[in-house]
């Protein structure tokens, strides 16, 4: 693109796509040499830089990818997902506060090598039959919180602990974290693709929360491509 004379804005703005574009759609997974020649001649006959961009964008990221089959690859337990860390780094662009935080915001835990935590705590879904790892460790159960947090929860339902959440947000108390505003709660899960009837979640509602939570997900990694 330098070579063509491209304005650097507009190439940074292509290879910001284009890079996600790739890791979205596994497009160097097999034969990447190759794959990555034939773009490379694309790219060049293109007339305009963002040509074969928005080609790609037609025929690989339909609403049926979006709306199916990025969800279904959120359906893991394998926390180096690239979706998973496409999902993170939709969070760090918005500046995304940690789960029930009201300062903390994830990009800082990531820097700091935080945990993750389980929304529906692990021994808390071993309890009710969820003994398979690939089960109560799926990604759409997990969440970056601060470590004060993740304690105070335990091994509690989210029916349990979100509305001790709420609690605190009507009387002003502090068990977790420091929000103390209904409006900055419900924010504050919308920014984690919360699902907002997570206050009376328990076990048996778990398959749907995690259906949900994925659903959520996608719409925020879209929202992230689209705005990059």
């Amino acid at each position: 693109l330098r070579d063509k004379g491209i304005e650097q804005a507009k190439i940074n703005k292509v290879v910001r796509k284009w890079i996600v574009l790739s890791i979205l759609t596994a497009r160097y997974s097999s034969s990447p040499e190759s794959t990555f020649e034939f773009d490379i001649r694309r790219f060049n006959q293109a007339k305009d830089t963002e040509d074969y961009l928005h080609h790609t964008e037609e025929g690989e990221l339909s609403d049926a990818f979006w709306s199916n089959i990025l969800v279904s690859r959120l359906n893991t337990s394998v926390t180096s997902s690239p979706f998973f860390h496409l999902f993170l780094m939709a969070q760090i662009r918005s500046n995304d506060k940690a789960f029930l935080s009201k300062a903390t915001e994830i990009k800082h835990l990531i820097e700091e090598r935080g945990d993750l935590h389980h929304i529906f705590p692990k021994k808390y879904l071993q309890s009710n039959g969820f003994n398979n790892r690939n089960q109560y460790n799926q990604i759409a159960n997990y969440v970056y919180t601060q470590q004060e947090i993740n304690i105070a929860i335990k091994h509690k339902s989210p029916d349990i602990y979100m509305k001790e959440v709420e609690e605190q947000c009507n009387k002003k108390t502090v068990k977790y974290g420091e929000i103390q505003n209904i409006d900055e709660l419900l924010e504050n899960l919308e920014a984690n693709c919360i699902p907002s009837d997570i206050f009376s979640m328990n076990a048996l509602n778990y398959e749907l929360f995690l259906e949900e939570r994925r659903k959520l997900m996608t719409k925020k990694i879209r929202n992230f491509y689209l705005n990059l």
